[in-house]
């Protein structure tokens, strides 16, 4: 496939998209693929979540936090992807020996031994979770402030089980985001609540994790459109969580010919056994997207990125 815009993933979980090899050699005991990757059985999102658990032992020391982000760009760049921002909850790492500025600096050293080797740009999203108190949560946003910008993080993003955390517990949690000048996207309408997705936008998200929920609603795509809110659409794990029945039922064309600023990534590269090629072959085969449709995609993708001006620029020109 050729493209005239950077092939570019905006929504990618670190620690659902560890090699099996580094799993196995950072634990020092043999995994089977099965521990990693969702069974086609999965009901919810919630035991979507449980294959987390074997992954985020591998993310308490800094050694580990970086192998797996310098590894994790060496898998990235097997398949031609141009810019990623990886997201990752830094506070699922912290424990008495480490912190949480030790934390986000492993991860983003890795990220630049990743660049140098693999020639992958990237930048790192951090993740306040849900189920998290408040006082961690703000805890992690002012510990990754210090890193935002030329540090390599690039924004803040929530996460974690939206059917039992409405938006509404959020709302000082990202008003002072907004104080400290910090760009956020959020999970939302990925389990079938358009309020949630509303009072994203209105908190002053600049994209939407999922925004599955806003299918057939004419009055809040719009919305999405005059604010220009990119939408990270993920398709093989919004069917493998059951936030849609099907893939022929997968509003991503529904949303480009709404011209929302929608773009597709993987979300979880090993839990839902999947490649930004193949989601793009998996919309192409059942959506009915076409090769315009893909370039639109990339476009706004590069467009929504959380990247600067000479970053996108350096991209485009490197295509």
């Amino acid at each position: 496939m050729s493209l005239k815009y950077p092939l570019i993933d905006l929504h990618c979980h670190l620690d659902g998209s560890l090699p099996l090899s580094i799993v196995q050699e950072l634990l020092g005991r043999p995994v089977r693929i099965e521990e990693l990757q969702i069974a086609q059985d999965c009901r919810s999102l919630a035991q979507y979540l449980e294959k987390f658990e074997i992954p985020l032992q591998c993310l308490q020391t800094p050694a580990g936090l970086e192998k797996v982000a310098f590894h994790f760009l060496e898998e990235v760049a097997k398949d031609g992807v141009n810019y990623i921002e990886i997201r990752f909850a830094p506070m699922l790492s912290v424990h008495d020996t480490l912190s949480c500025k030790q934390v986000i600096e492993s991860v983003v050293d890795g990220c630049k031994r990743g660049k140098e080797a693999f020639g992958v740009s990237s930048n790192v999203i951090v993740c306040a979770m849900r189920h998290h108190s408040e006082e961690q949560n703000m805890q992690m946003i002012h510990c990754a402030k210090e890193f935002y910008g030329v540090r390599g993080v690039c924004a803040l993003d929530l996460a974690g089980n939206e059917a039992a955390y409405p938006m509404k517990q959020f709302r000082d949690l990202f008003a002072m985001a907004k104080r400290m000048g910090l760009p956020f996207t959020i999970h939302a309408g990925e389990c079938g609540s358009v309020e949630n997705i509303r009072e994203a936008i209105a908190y002053g998200a600049k994209r939407i994790g999922h925004g599955i929920a806003m299918s057939n609603d004419k009055e809040l795509q719009e919305l999405c459109v005059r604010n220009k809110i990119g939408v990270e659409m993920c398709p093989s794990s919004n069917l493998q969580t059951k936030a849609i029945a099907e893939i022929s039922h997968y509003p991503l064309k529904e949303f480009l010919q709404r011209g929302i600023l929608a773009t597709i990534n993987t979300d979880n590269r090993t839990v839902s056994n999947t490649t930004i090629y193949k989601e793009i072959e998996l919309v192409r085969k059942y959506c009915g997207l076409k090769e315009d449709d893909i370039e639109i995609l990339m476009k706004n993708a590069l467009e929504v990125s959380f990247t600067d001006d000479d970053e996108k620029e350096r991209l485009v020109k490197q295509v």
